[in-house]
């Protein structure tokens, strides 16, 4: 059985991009040979800065053949007095069988021909010239490029192409413009080490004949080299090193044969914050800073990168280096002490020639919403004058230092910068702290802020995001979210479960929107709601894909298309955590299902009644004198006893409680519906009927104190 390869020579390859490129063909291939009923023992792909490459092994030599089966004419135009009609002559020629291979069947619209044919297989080889121009022309990415009028897009020039079925050369052209590509086995090595074309000579060849051209195709073997190189380095200059995941991955596809180079520069340096350090190393430089010792923010002067060109002239590559980040760090250096000779609160007036959006003001208007936003969040929780003035500092301060030279230099350090001027300027530690903390997370594998200062100012600050964008009509759809609105969402929910903020987020969407319509003239009623729903999905995602919850667990916590449910969860959102997170427990302990059918009979019935879901009362409710039967009396009793649990259990947010009197009640339930005196709960006479439905009513009302039972799946 065949292997195959293709190989596309470039120019030099973003990173971004061939990482991108990857993916796409490691989802796309696979498929494209499914779909063409063609097997393999496995697809490779791979890349380097100048190639994308597929090595597909075990192919069949041609498509197995298949049976297809086509609707022809009617019956009865393709016979007239049982020979066949030119329509039957024709529909066999454009099938090619003989009309003797006709079978006629009914069908909804009266009898029609059918005819089965055989298709053989095609050879792989025909297949694969005609997919090999679609996996590399439909390939996406950022600013692909087209050459003369053709149609073909890709992010660099293509220089040359492999295709290789075993040992022969699959023909294969592609058009750049004017400009032609053809298929051959002739490869190129490593543009410094080995620039002289590879001939390969087998499809399975290659990545040996590579290898001899200085080029480690693989990226996990460049990986797990740059890896070493590091580390090896690290340990000889006595630091420990860094190895940041998103840095390592951009420098393994920015390397061929990767070799380690160690730099240096001036010890008057390290006097910068060591975020500024790093963030010139990583960020600009692709460089692995050094560090004193694991967990330690003490920098050596040194650093690691990794070079694609001559490894005995590293020395040379290294002085190259050196003199690019001793003008960046000497950058840094200026704009820092420019920074640090005022106070931050100096900043504050800049903030109002910076546009946060055009139909939404400055920056400064902003942080204006800010501290409105955190004090009314700060009134909600009830804090104490210090915790409020801190948060009112934080707030006034938190984009200050957005207009500090260095931030403006590297926009990767805005808080960062903000929390050292902030010190600097002998501002609280809270409020310094706040001013960092407020921007995390900044993605979805970042911390969250610790801090109560923190953790309220990175609310107000999201909210005022949201609703503002909402405001202006901006609202995400599809994949389409430029101002990171879901990822927005989902911070304020995940910041107010871990620092178990007991904020109304209804109340304050409903306050924040109402401030906003009133000085932007729109309708606050439609924002709040807007607003609302989103949320909504947000808590419904989060419950699932990140706090692993059942579909079903959380349709019951949110209900669904149940505004009680729907209202609760946004007034409190510790709450609906807490009995999502029940729920999960006593379903995987098996408590649920001991109530679970007595609660769901309960909640049938009742909901052929009229008893508003609030209710738990039972006293001014049912009817005693109207039981017939012992099992009503039991049922009142046990609600009456039911009712104090429900309220410590709504009031603790310990649902067990809840949970254990509802199996304590269970058997008597039971009796009711199917004991020795059992009863009807539909009684023709209408007052024992309400009575019987009120009973079952107040059951289901004291289950939905924790969940919407209906919505359950009893077998998931």
């Amino acid at each position: 059985m065949p292997s195959f390869l293709l190989e596309v020579g470039t120019e030099e390859l973003p990173a971004s991009f061939l990482s991108g490129a990857i993916e796409q063909w490691k989802a796309r291939i696979p498929q494209a040979l499914t779909d063409n009923s063609l097997t393999s023992h496995g697809v490779e792909i791979y890349g380097t800065p100048r190639r994308l490459a597929i090595l597909i092994r075990d192919l069949p030599t041609q498509q197995p053949d298949r049976e297809e089966e086509v609707k022809g004419p009617p019956a009865q135009n393709a016979f007239r007095d049982g020979q066949p009609t030119p329509a039957a002559s024709g529909f066999a020629k454009k099938q090619g069988v003989d009309v003797s291979a006709f079978e006629i069947r009914p069908t909804d619209k009266g009898d029609f021909v059918f005819v089965k044919k055989k298709i053989p297989g095609r050879p792989v080889a025909e297949i694969l010239t005609e997919l090999i121009p679609q996996w590399i022309f439909k390939l996406e990415g950022k600013r692909l490029m087209r050459w003369g009028d053709g149609e073909g897009r890709f992010s660099r020039p293509i220089r040359w192409l492999v295709a290789l079925l075993d040992e022969a050369i699959l023909p294969i052209e592609l058009k750049n413009g004017s400009e032609t590509v053809k298929s051959n086995r002739i490869s190129r090595g490593h543009r410094v080490l080995h620039p002289q074309e590879v001939t390969i000579p087998h499809a399975e060849d290659y990545l040996t004949t590579l290898r001899y051209g200085y080029v480690v195709v693989n990226d996990k073997e460049r990986e797990a080299t740059i890896k070493q190189q590091v580390l090896a380095a690290a340990k000889d200059l006595e630091g420990h090193v860094e190895i940041y995941p998103d840095l390592l991955e951009e420098v393994i596809n920015l390397v061929e044969w990767p070799s380690p180079v160690v730099g240096k520069f001036e010890e008057e340096f390290l006097n910068l914050p060591s975020e500024v350090i790093t963030t010139v190393m990583v960020s600009h430089q692709r460089y692995f800073p050094l560090f004193k010792a694991e967990n330690s923010k003490e920098l050596l002067p040194h650093f690691l990168t990794v070079s694609n060109g001559d490894p005995s002239k590293s020395n040379i590559i290294a002085v190259g280096n050196e003199k690019v980040i001793r003008a960046r760090l000497a950058d840094g250096q200026y704009f820092y002490d420019k920074d640090i000779e005022k106070p931050l609160e100096s900043f504050l007036p800049a903030l109002e020639k910076v546009t946060f959006q055009e139909d939404l003001g400055s920056l400064r208007a902003k942080v204006d919403r800010i501290c409105s936003n955190a004090e009314l969040i700060s009134q909600q929780l009830q804090l104490g004058e210090s915790d409020r003035s801190n948060i009112q500092r934080a707030a006034l301060l938190c984009k200050a230092d957005l207009v500090s030279q260095v931030v403006y230099e590297f926009p990767e350090l805005q808080g960062v910068m903000g929390e050292k001027y902030a010190i600097a300027s002998k501002e609280t530690e809270a409020v310094a702290k706040a001013i960092f903390e407020h921007y995390l997370p900044r993605n979805a594998d970042d911390d969250l802020p610790a801090t109560l200062t923190g953790q309220v100012v990175g609310l107000a600050d999201r909210l005022d995001t949201l609703v503002s964008i909402f405001g202006l009509g901006m609202i995400p759809t599809g994949s389409s979210d430029p101002f990171a609105l879901r990822r927005a969402a989902n911070a304020i929910v995940n910041i107010t479960w871990k620092g178990k903020l007991a904020i109304n987020l209804q109340t304050l969407l409903e306050q924040i929107s109402s401030n906003f319509a009133n000085f932007f003239k729109k309708d606050a009623v439609q924002l709040t709601a807007s607003l609302k729903d989103f949320f909504l999905q947000r808590v419904r995602t989060l419950l699932q894909e990140e706090k692993g919850i059942d579909y079903d667990l959380v349709n019951a916590v949110l209900g669904e298309n149940d505004p009680e449910y729907a209202e609760r969860a946004l007034k409190d959102l510790l709450d609906v955590l807490a009995r999502a997170t029940f729920l999960q427990e006593i379903r995987r302990n098996g408590s649920l299902e001991k109530i679970y059918e007595t609660v769901n009979r309960s909640t049938r019935l009742a909901a052929q009644g009229d008893l508003d879901t609030k209710l738990l009362d039972p006293t001014n409710l049912i009817q005693k004198q109207l039981f017939q039967k012992p099992s009503e009396e039991a049922v009142y009793n046990s609600i009456v006893e039911l009712l104090p649990q429900t309220k410590a259990a709504k009031q603790s947010r310990n649902y067990q409680q809840l949970v254990t009197a509802l199996e304590k009640i269970a058997p008597t339930v039971s009796t009711f519906f199917d004991g020795p005196d059992s009863v009807l709960v539909m009684d023709p006479n209408p007052d024992i009927k309400r009575n019987r439905l009120y009973l079952l009513g107040l059951l289901r009302n004291h289950a939905r104190v924790l969940a919407d039972f209906g919505a359950i799946v009893k077998n998931l």
